[in-house]
């Protein structure tokens, strides 16, 4: 993945000072010239995507919907009664070949239109070239032969629109999508003919002895709804045949034009340099936000100020452009890199957003990206120094913790650049036992692995078996941010309380005075809609978000935090507008894993049966004696994934 750097234009506080207008904020980051990772830079930019993205905001809207109108009138068209018939006159010139594709062209036609109606919604440059393309070609039809003549005058309409908005539709595609796109045509493509000629040769009802180049033609016309040179007896089989070129045809073109329209999503990878000038930025500013150490995610892409004081880490998620926590770096700077964020998006047509950033984070991109804010919910801090097990409101824990240490249970805290390697490894390989499955949770607030120097890793153990795991990641230089819990299943109940108790004991020792706990959406709601006097609405919505605790754990998550009696901090959810919070909440719960989209992974299977076939053996051992190694040799086991902030037991 890319990082994009904007150099020379002097200190971040010129770049954006906070007190002056947004033209004057965002002036010093436009028409800056993009570097990539690798270090080739990248045509400056002509025009400033912030400017452009504000003008004009109903055009793609109006443009896609007139678009998917148009397509889907070519294709209800070819149902209407009568209208194939007006095409026999010519067959006069061509009898049947030129009524049969007039009619597949129609269709197909209006199938990309309804394709591309959604990618011209989102002002992408290869999309509004497409749609004009295939305008002109449908005005040129109806208009030929005289038929569906307001659908044409529609187009008509529609076309010139697009050509004199034309400047509205700008967004970047990704590369790597046509190459794609380009081998699934090609594979379908050969799939396709190759199911074909197994029909023809299991059908058998060919009136006589074709050729195999005659029986590929025959197939391969048959997927653009013409008819080929084989004839077919009885002519009911020809029909089937060509009801399944044609449906192979469509499902080719289809999945073709997905892959080549859909939104972009780079490959997020966090560079070695990058992360090394990310943690000197933690260095000096880290204690700000407790969820800055989680910028180090392998799979986060980077965006720089233009003097490198701040950053922004991001990933894009089916179209949004999506951070997590507040800018990294000096608050003064963090207009710096907010610019060339939005400016990225913009370029994409990405929707950008941050997921639970702070008060302080959200004015700030609220004011230079002109965004909305939507309070998430709040985060439990425990301050190490007034927190005590006594009183009435610790009862619970207090009996927990007690009961768990009578079972013989022993909890140890160190920093993970303490631990012996090979005990370490030994901790995350019986972690990684513990989990539910392989899906990867957490974003905003998990790190997605164990094994930084930095972190604190606290461990139960009962008769020397390490039983539950904790991992807090640093919140500056006094602070620690919980990160991920396991534990054995079959282990006693309560060891988290167990071990977050222990945690704060030893905090002092290790110089640590607050801890971030997990976090708590929509607290708020949850505290006040159960207190005597809360309104109908109040009630209602603690009601939705109750039922929604069945599978999120938004319940178990507050009533867990709140037994520790902590402080609460609030965060925010920040969006472009209202009707963008629907598409950008599902990309968030994808990011965080708590929507999996199911997909087929071939590389897993591809792994799984080379596993149960030896291959993977053999290779290791031709790779280690082709490099002069002994074959017979073990590797040290790897580390493994890890999910993010757990919920209570």
């Amino acid at each position: 993945m890319s990082t994009l750097i904007h150099r020379d234009l002097g200190p971040d506080k010129e770049a954006a000072e906070m007190s002056d207008s947004d033209e004057a904020g965002h002036a010093n980051a436009a028409d800056l010239p993009t570097v990539e990772a690798a270090g080739s830079p990248a045509p400056a930019e002509p025009e400033h995507f912030a400017d452009r993205r504000r003008q004009h905001a109903w055009v793609p809207g109006i443009a896609a919907l007139l678009t998917m109108l148009v397509g889907l009138s070519d294709i209800i068209a070819i149902f209407k009664p009568g209208w194939p018939h007006r095409l026999h006159k010519l067959s006069h010139y061509v009898p049947g070949t030129l009524t049969n594709v007039t009619r597949s062209a129609d269709v197909i036609i209006g199938l990309m239109l309804l394709l591309l109606a959604h990618a011209l919604h989102r002002r992408k440059r290869r999309a509004w070239q497409a749609v004009v393309a295939l305008l002109a070609f449908d005005i040129g039809i109806h208009f030929y032969h005289n038929q569906h003549v307001p659908t044409a005058v529609v187009a008509i309409v529609l076309l010139i629109a697009l050509l004199y908005f034309r400047d509205e539709f700008y967004a970047e595609g990704d590369q790597r999508n046509r190459w794609r796109a380009l081998w699934v045509i090609v594979a379908l493509v050969i799939a396709d003919v190759v199911i074909g000629l197994t029909y023809i040769l299991l059908a058998r009802g060919l009136e006589t002895d074709y050729s195999f180049s005659q029986r590929v033609w025959e197939v391969i016309t048959g997927l653009v709804g013409v008819s080929g040179p084989v004839q077919w007896s009885p002519e009911a089989r020809g029909d089937l045949f060509g009801i399944l070129t044609g449906a192979l045809g469509l499902f080719t073109l289809v999945v073709a034009a997905y892959l080549f329209f859909r939104p972009a999503e780079p490959r997020a990878r966090l560079a070695k340099a990058d992360a090394a000038r990310v943690r000197e930025l933690l260095a000096k500013h880290g204690d700000r936000d407790s969820l800055g150490y989680f910028a180090l995610r392998n799979d986060k892409s980077v965006i720089w100020s233009p003097t490198g004081k701040a950053a922004i880490c991001y990933r894009v998620v089916s179209g949004v452009m999506l951070a997590s926590g507040d800018p990294i770096g000096d608050p003064e700077a963090w207009p710096g890199a907010i610019s060339p964020f939005m400016d990225e998006a913009a370029r994409h047509a990405w929707a950008p957003a941050v997921m639970g950033c702070s008060e302080l984070g959200a004015e700030v991109w609220c004011r230079e990206g002109q965004l909305t804010a939507l309070e998430l919910g709040d985060e439990a801090i425990v301050n190490v120094a007034d927190f005590s097990l006594s009183g009435r409101s610790m009862r619970n824990v207090r009996q927990m913790v007690n009961r768990v240490a009578k079972h013989g249970y022993v909890a140890e805290v160190r920093r993970i650049g303490d631990i012996p390697r090979q005990e370490l490894d030994k901790i995350v390989e019986a972690a990684d036992s513990w989990r539910g499955s392989h899906t990867e949770r957490g974003f905003s607030m998990a790190l997605g692995r164990i094994g930084d120097d930095e972190c604190v890793l606290v461990t139960a153990t009962e008769g020397g078996v390490v039983r539950a795991v904790l991992q807090l990641v640093p919140w500056g230089a006094d602070g620690l941010s919980l990160d991920l819990m396991r534990r054995d299943k079959s282990a006693q109940p309560g060891l988290n309380d167990f071990l977050i108790v222990e945690t704060i004991k030893a905090a002092p020792g290790l110089g640590i005075k607050r801890i971030s706990l997990n976090f708590a959406v929509f607290r708020a709601a949850l505290e006040r809609g159960e207190r005597i006097g809360a309104g109908p609405v109040l009630r209602a919505w603690r009601s939705v978000l109750i039922f929604m605790s069945k599978w999120f754990q938004i319940e178990s998550l507050y009533k867990f935090n709140a037994k520790f009696c902590p402080v609460w901090q609030p965060r925010f959810f920040v969006f472009p507008s209202t009707k963008d919070a629907p598409r950008i909440a599902l990309a968030a719960l994808q990011a965080e894993a708590f929507l999996v989209l199911p997909k087929l992974e071939l590389r897993r299977i591809a792994r799984r049966t080379a596993r149960k076939l030896g291959l993977g053996r053999l290779r290791r051992r031709l790779r280690a004696l082709s490099h002069g190694q002994d074959p017979g040799r073990g590797q040290d086991p790897g580390q493994g994934g890890t999910g993010g902030r757990a919920a209570p037991p």
